[in-house]
């Protein structure tokens, strides 16, 4: 009996040294996150606990790198349509699909934080929301939000989306979508892929042309905002409008 007992002790020490070297780092990273928070890990080690419940079997840290290496950044990564992700080694459909779900939590979240509330109260949770939503895209995407008298979300529409340097802007449309929703005000968000959100003079002679058609019906434009890997541009700020 002894010796059986001693046999099957061998057996589960034998066992335990075979354990994969990376389920002992996945604990750590448990560790520092419930115990520190976010903040005290790395964006690619992130990255990897995401992963992890994709790939249980699987060292999760070459991947994560490659793909801040392809993408640059955790946020270019959740933002990457799933024909871009399923590119690199060892992301297929599933671990694309999991991203892309985490993503549109993330965007669920920031979106929480301006539902509900009046939007030129919560601004800086707006441009969040605008940025995580579209700083990363790789085409042009024309955004409304439609607020009433209130100044409270009635509507948050993507109205167009075109080329990686251009989207077609319909002002009469623009018009006819805020009378449909009995908007009194709306605030216009585009992205520029290319990183830098600095206004074009197109941007600004089509805002310009927006809220003239606008003007006559009582609708207010309240800013014009463009949103890029660089950061964002305020056209009310710059002075445009």
């Amino acid at each position: 009996m002894a010796e059986n007992l001693k046999g099957l002790e061998e057996q589960r020490q034998s066992s335990l040294s075979k354990k994969p070297h990376y389920h002992g780092h996945r604990d750590r990273l448990r560790t520092k996150f419930r115990e520190v928070g976010p903040s005290a890990l790395a964006e690619y080690e992130l990255l990897e606990m995401l992963l992890f419940r994709t790939f249980p079997r699987m060292d999760t840290k070459p991947v994560a790198k490659d793909l801040l290496n392809e993408f640059g950044s955790l946020a270019q990564v959740l933002s990457a349509p799933i024909e871009r992700l399923t590119e690199i080694k060892g992301i297929g459909d599933a671990a694309a699909l999991d991203l892309k779900l985490t993503h549109a939590a993330g965007l669920s979240l920031a979106y929480g934080n301006i539902g509900s509330r009046t939007l030129l109260s919560s601004w800086s949770q707006v441009l969040e929301y605008c940025r995580a939503s579209m700083a990363f895209e790789e085409k042009e995407m024309f955004r409304i939000l439609f607020l009433d008298k209130k100044n409270k979300l009635i509507k948050n529409e993507i109205q167009q989306t075109g080329t990686i340097d251009h989207t077609p802007v319909y002002p009469r449309e623009v018009a006819k979508r805020a009378l449909e929703l009995a908007a009194t005000a709306i605030v216009l968000v585009h992205n520029h892929p290319s990183g830098d959100p600095t206004p074009s003079r197109a941007d600004i002679e089509m805002t310009k042309t927006i809220i003239d058609v606008l003007e006559p019906l009582g609708i207010l434009v309240h800013d014009h905002i463009i949103v890029g890997k660089e950061g964002h541009a305020s056209l009310k700020g710059l002075g445009f409008m």
